[in-house]
């Protein structure tokens, strides 16, 4: 028995050494990984830096260096500005970016963030107007509707959001220590983190995110200038410390200077210091196809890029400054290029030149009116044959104090007699006085219940401005006509320019542009780049029933804005 005692003991010793050696190999194994390890468990390293205000070790709001990504908590509730896709890339230098607040109390800061989110949340309500602008006078026909329509509900989210935000911002500021009253809430304490995000390749080869946590830098500096930095995933950490398989690597600067990637470069975003591109690239690594494009300063791009440029459709829109949608060349915004089809709303205006031609005289023969041509002066596409129906007539009554137009009264009693919409408009004269020409003008003109607003025809060349006084003396005269008009009518009249006026003269007066619809006359193959409620797209179009070229126009929406504008916007 004793020597069989000490056999066992001798191999139970010596399975207990094996043992050990085995799980000291493992263990050197899974903390020392092998190159083909290491190669399999690659992966590329986002760095966030963040901040956080805590009171009594409660985080009472978290913000990084773009104010975009913003998240507040109070009263145990989320109020989550959504971070709109913001950097998730380490600050170029992360020493800068701890010290942008170094010496500040987290009551400044608290200050500033709110002060940015209300510009955000201005912002957000700017894109609002603007997106329902074109939402108003698009539909789903039309290239892009529908991503337009996602983008608006996003920024809709953003707003809700940003406004919930400051709301629990400035309670927060409310209940700063600064009176004797609140100093049990304790003092606001600013806090500085980096955090970590691993996007990587799993065993089924499917893409994945996770967030990880530095376990190892290398000492040792690499001849180009980098380390090697350990990372280790939070689910692959055991609850005793020992790592069930070999940590994630990734190679970056030892500060974490911008995100850390693979050897093969897959970004699904890219940084700059002016924003971040997100879509896909050529071989040289420049934007191409479809792609989104966020600017630190709430500028966005969404839609086609060629070589890194913005190229083919898109739209964008920026704070303070209009939505463009429409065409893109070399980065440089074309405009919106229209398809005609018998769904948009067509109109035309007429004056005595479409009854005189020379010495010989035309009647106008209204049961056959329709739209056969869109003119030939600028390219156009057209879906199906031109054979519109026409929804709308204006026509011209008077000009300056002084002359009037011999067909006006028939033209516009046949036109309410044959069930069009009508309007009438006025020519207007730098060289008479604006009363004269609003009085002389609702002296001659039948402006009726239901019909469409008057119109004010200004066509100044740029000599007559400047031998009137120049474009405020302009501007004031319009402003004389057009208030009465308003008075007269009891509806606000409409500007007809065109797009050089609206160029070069219209920004001096804002309020004009703001407070009055715009009817403009550009001949070009891209729709105007303004808020415009009528087009005149040619002037040398063709109508069955009218003799020679006539001007046509079309209405700025579809049927459902168009019914809206002739129930809300007509003479009461």
């Amino acid at each position: 028995m004793t020597n069989n005692r000490k056999k066992g003991i001798r191999i139970a010793g010596t399975l207990f050494i094996i043992l050990l050696c085995a799980l000291g190999y493992w263990t050197y194994r899974s903390l020392n990984p092998t190159r083909e390890q290491v190669q399999a468990a690659k992966a590329r390293i986002e760095a966030y830096s963040c901040y956080e205000i805590r009171r009594n070790g409660k985080t009472m709001l978290r913000f990084d260096e773009d104010t975009t990504t913003l998240a507040a908590t109070f009263m145990n509730r989320w109020a989550l500005v959504p971070s709109c896709q913001g950097r998730l890339a380490a600050s170029n230098n992360t020493d800068i970016t701890r010290n942008r607040y170094q010496g500040l109390d987290a009551d400044s800061v608290l200050v500033e963030k709110a002060d940015s989110l209300d510009s955000l949340y201005k912002d957000s309500k700017w894109k609002e107007s603007e997106l329902a602008y074109y939402i108003h006078s698009h539909s789903v026909m039309d290239l892009g509707y529908n991503r337009i329509c996602a983008f608006e509900n996003r920024e809709k989210v953003l707003r809700d959001s940003a406004k919930k935000m400051l709301d629990s911002l400035h309670h927060i500021q409310g209940k700063t220590p600064s009176d004797k009253s609140n100093q049990k809430d304790g003092k606001l304490v600013l806090v500085y983190l980096i955090k970590y995000k691993a996007f990587y390749t799993d065993e089924n080869g499917k893409t994945r995110s996770e967030d990880c946590k530095l376990i190892q830098t290398n000492a040792e500096e690499r001849k180009d200038r980098q380390y090697c930095h350990l990372f280790q995933l939070v689910s692959e950490t055991t609850p005793d410390g020992i790592y069930g398989i070999a940590p994630r690597t990734a190679i970056g600067i030892v500060n974490l200077q911008g995100a850390t990637h693979r050897d093969t470069i897959n970004y699904e975003q890219r940084h700059d210091s002016l924003g971040y591109f997100s879509g896909n690239y050529d071989s040289l690594y420049q934007a191409e196809g479809y792609g989104t494009w966020m600017g630190h300063d709430g500028s966005y791009y969404e839609g086609e890029w060629k070589n890194g440029e913005r190229n083919g459709w898109g739209f964008s829109i920026a704070p303070k400054k209009p939505l463009r949608v429409g065409e893109w060349k070399k980065d440089r915004y074309k405009g919106e290029r229209l398809v005609y089809t018998s769904q948009r709303i067509y109109g035309i205006d007429i004056s005595k030149y479409q009854h005189i031609k020379g010495r010989k005289r035309y009647q106008i023969n209204w049961k056959k009116l329709r739209i056969t041509h869109l003119g030939n002066i600028s390219r156009k596409t057209v879906a199906g044959n031109v054979n519109y129906p026409i929804r709308f007539i204006y026509i011209k009554s008077t000009e300056g104090k002084s002359i009037v137009n011999p067909y006006y009264k028939k033209d516009y009693s046949a036109a309410r007699a044959h069930g069009y919409k009508v309007g009438t408009y006025h020519f207007f004269s730098t060289r008479t006085p604006a009363v004269a020409q609003a009085n002389h003008f609702l002296r001659h003109s039948c402006i009726r219940r239901g019909d469409f607003p008057p119109v004010l025809d200004l066509e100044p060349s740029h000599s007559q401005i400047s031998k009137m006084g120049g474009p405020g003396v302009l501007f004031a005269r319009v402003r004389t006509w057009l208030r009465l008009v308003e008075r007269a009518t009891g509806v606000k009249p409409i500007l007809y320019i065109s797009q050089i006026f609206v160029n070069r003269y219209l920004p001096a007066a804002p309020d004009l542009k703001h407070n009055y619809k715009i009817w403009i006359a550009r001949y070009g193959e891209y729709k105007p780049d303004i808020h415009l409620v009528y087009w005149q797209l040619c002037p040398d179009g063709r109508v069955a029933g009218i003799h020679g070229a006539v001007d046509i126009n079309v209405f700025n929406g579809y049927q459902d804005a168009f019914t809206k504008f002739s129930q809300n916007e007509v003479v009461r």
